[in-house]
């Protein structure tokens, strides 16, 4: 399918609370420079997928709090292509939500959802897998999901179980799903990856417009009701009071409960880009590059004594002297500044006082 119908859905409406101090509900990590690239993992998720999709056919759903950020990070796209969520929803909604309104304005749409804050370091790769996954899905009624090759019994991610028994006659690299699991703990997690069909689900989902629109109206006939009442005010100046008043209604579910694990039409293309959801500090260490003494540091001026195995970012304007640690984050943001084990980051929420609220 041409690159004109192709269409590109960044999801970017999450707070990203574990990324605390540097990532916060006024400005949340996917607005951030986190990789210290001069670039915020929202610009580098656009950027990714230059080749496949032109400025005019991104679209972002973001909260109403940061669509100046989005205008300010991404300038090239239209200013109709940023969509509010009034209240939090999960996927479902606001997937249907910008579904309906690319189908009002592109009816033979091929569109990849992606979120907005994960990382690719193989971005040649990254575009092949696209290319041919959305090749795929501009000629059949499928709905593909990437899986990312586990190199590790991750037990932060839901995985999909693909049949390998047979490819699809059009692309010998896209499998049908047989089932998608939920986060596992470490001893399902050993299990899955001795097994050589079962992936990390990356959340990056890729569908035809009208297909994704029928399966909404077949599983979802509620949500696809309110979404596709609202074709005559998309892209009319009526269209964002509309949405604050039927939004808040929708039920919240994610796109995977809500579709991915009901159809029947479902495919799987394994990848290996060099994937990250970066959900956490430790994840970003294990991205980044490290010093000799395993210390992956982001930062200007930052002066490292007998410490090891240290995430340090700190990108401000300030000289960082560190002696003596090890197996610590030291992580800086304005007024704000935490050092706390890498062994105990899952209690973050707890230190930034988020879980109180």
């Amino acid at each position: 399918m041409a690159i004109t119908n192709n269409h590109l859905v960044i999801m970017a409406g999450g707070v990203g609370s574990r990324f605390w101090p540097m990532s916060t509900a006024e400005k949340p990590k996917q607005f951030i420079d986190v990789l210290g690239v001069g670039k915020s993992l929202l610009q580098l998720t656009a950027e990714r997928f230059g080749s496949i999709c032109k400025p005019s056919n991104i679209w972002v759903v973001t909260n109403k709090n940061y669509v100046d950020i989005v205008k300010e990070q991404l300038p090239d796209i239209p200013a109709g292509n940023i969509l509010c969520e009034p209240c939090r929803r999960n996927t479902a909604p606001c997937i249907a939500y910008v579904s309906w309104k690319i189908k009002s304005q592109d009816p033979k749409a091929n569109i990849v959802v992606s979120p907005s804050d994960h990382i690719v370091t193989n971005t040649a790769e990254f575009t092949r897998i696209m290319s041919r996954c959305m090749e795929f899905t501009g000629e059949t009624d499928a709905i593909v999901t990437l899986g990312i090759k586990p190199s590790r019994p991750e037990t932060g991610y839901g995985y999909i179980q693909a049949d390998l028994s047979s490819s699809s006659l059009r692309n010998k690299e896209i499998f049908r799903v047989d089932s998608f699991r939920e986060k596992p703990d470490l001893e399902t997690a050993q299990q899955y990856i001795q097994k050589n069909n079962y992936f990390w689900n990356a959340g990056i989902f890729v569908w035809n417009v009208n297909t994704i629109v029928n399966t909404f109206r077949v599983y979802q006939p509620s949500m696809a009701k309110t979404f596709e009442a609202l074709l005559p005010v998309y892209g009319t100046d009526r269209e964002q009071e509309a949405i604050d008043r039927v939004f808040p209604d929708c039920e919240n579910i994610s796109v995977d409960y809500a579709i991915m694990e009901k159809v029947e039409e479902i495919f799987v293309c394994p990848a290996d880009f060099g994937w990250s959801d970066l959900g956490t500090w430790g994840s970003l260490q294990a991205q980044t590059h490290k010093d000799l003494y395993g210390n992956s540091c982001i930062g200007n001026d930052i002066n490292l004594f007998e410490t090891h195995n240290c995430m340090i970012h700190t990108t401000q304007e300030k000289k960082v002297v560190i002696q003596g640690l090890d197996g610590y984050i030291v992580a800086e943001n304005n007024d704000t500044l935490l050092i706390c084990k890498l062994s105990e980051e899952q209690r973050i929420k707890q230190f930034s006082g988020q879980d109180k609220q």
